[in-house]
Parts: structure tokens; C-alpha cells; sequence
């Protein structure tokens, strides 16, 4: 049997992960959490195989959940289900920890092919992004974002997404200032002079929106 962890902060879209997840004979959800806290909180007490992370929480972060949830259960698999294609979360996602991205435009079936992938400890990513990551430096270096660790991409597009730094920090569990080192960070590894040509350079990549 493999038990499940739901991390997304819409209830709805939980009931409907769990009404296909308990349908299968060897698999069912032990836990639901809306954030990281709660979903660190419920790994105390139940016995956890996979997570299915969403990467957008509200005033939280995904990115940062997959690490917490790994740091608390080092042999829990995460499976991200996210509605994000561009590459660059999946690379960050691989990055933070999690075995397996899949995108939320997936036909149900191929949710639950991912988790049994997941738990026999495949790897499941596009394939576009298992090459940058794996086999090709120079794909690698030649997305700008990839040179970011996973801390400073959420940052970069929480910051893109509108949030003010104190949002950032709260979601990110950081101080402000801390916040503002990272976006100085990014900003020197973008070769960037203002928060405006950050926003549109991620805007050019497919990031952000103007």
C-alpha cells in the first residue's frame, strides 16, 4: 500500500486528488495539509511514502516545501503536480528534492503512473529537463535561471509575481533583509541593474508577466 501525502492549499482540488487516489487498491491518502507547517506537522504521525506537492501555496512555497518535507523524512518522494510547463520549475523542483514533476493538464491515469513511478524510486521528469540537468552543461548554462539555487528562484518569482518583500519573507520563512540579499544576489547573477529589467527578463523567458 502506499500512502499519500496532498499538499495544496485548495480543498476542492484535495478532494478530488483523493477520490482517484483511494479508488486504487494499492494506494490511499493518509494526510492533507493547505502548507508546509501542516504538512510537516502530519509526517509526526503518519507514515508517508509519497507527497504530491503543488508548487503554488498561498503565502507559502512550494519549492520550500519540498525541502522542509525532505529534510523532516529523508525517504519520503515527493511528486510535484503543478500547473506550471516552463522548464525552469521543474529543473528547481529537481533541485529542491522531488523525483517527479508532472503538470496539472495530465489526464488522471498518468497521476497515478507517477506516484507508483515515484514510490519504486524512478525518476520522472520531462525529458527536455532530465538533459539540461544530466547530460548537457551547455543547455544548462544557457537559460539564465538555471545558475539560481532553488531558494533564489522562488524568490525571483514570487518577487516577479507581485509579492512585496515582506510577503516573500513570510512565505519563504526568511527575514526582509535576508529577502533583499537574495534579490541583490539574482539581480548580480542576471546582470540586471533594477527590479524592473528582472521582471522583464523573466517576463522574455515566460516567468513572469508585464
Amino acid at each position: 500500500m502506499i500512502h499519500v501525502l496532498l499538499l495544496d492549499d485548495h480543498a476542492v482540488v484535495r478532494a478530488g486528488y483523493r477520490q482517484l487516489i483511494d479508488s486504487e487498491p494499492d494506494m490511499r491518502v493518509v494526510g492533507e495539509a493547505a502548507n508546509s507547517s501542516q504538512a510537516c506537522e502530519l509526517l509526526r504521525n503518519e507514515v508517508v511514502d509519497v507527497a504530491v506537492v503543488d508548487l503554488d501555496l498561498k503565502g507559502d512555497s512550494g519549492l520550500e516545501a519540498i525541502r522542509r518535507l525532505r529534510q523532516r523524512q529523508s525517504s519520503l518522494k515527493v511528486l510535484v503536480f503543478s500547473m506550471h510547463t516552463h522548464e525552469g520549475y521543474a529543473l528547481q523542483s529537481l533541485r529542491a528534492g522531488a523525483q517527479g514533476y508532472l503538470t496539472k493538464d495530465s489526464d488522471p491515469e498518468a497521476m497515478l503512473r507517477a506516484v507508483r513511478q515515484v514510490h519504486q524510486g524512478r525518476r520522472l521528469f520531462p525529458p527536455e529537463v532530465v538533459d539540461a540537468v544530466l547530460a548537457d552543461p551547455c543547455r544548462l548554462r544557457a537559460s539564465p535561471f538555471a545558475q539560481l539555487t532553488p531558494r533564489e528562484f522562488e524568490v525571483l518569482r514570487l518577487a516577479t509575481d507581485g509579492h512585496s518583500v515582506d510577503a516573500v519573507a513570510q512565505a519563504l520563512h526568511l527575514s526582509p533583509k535576508t529577502v533583499h540579499n537574495h534579490m541583490s544576489l539574482i539581480r548580480a547573477k542576471l546582470d540586471v541593474s533594477s527590479d524592473f529589467k528582472l521582471l522583464r527578463l523573466a517576463a522574455q523567458h515566460g516567468l513572469a508577466r508585464l
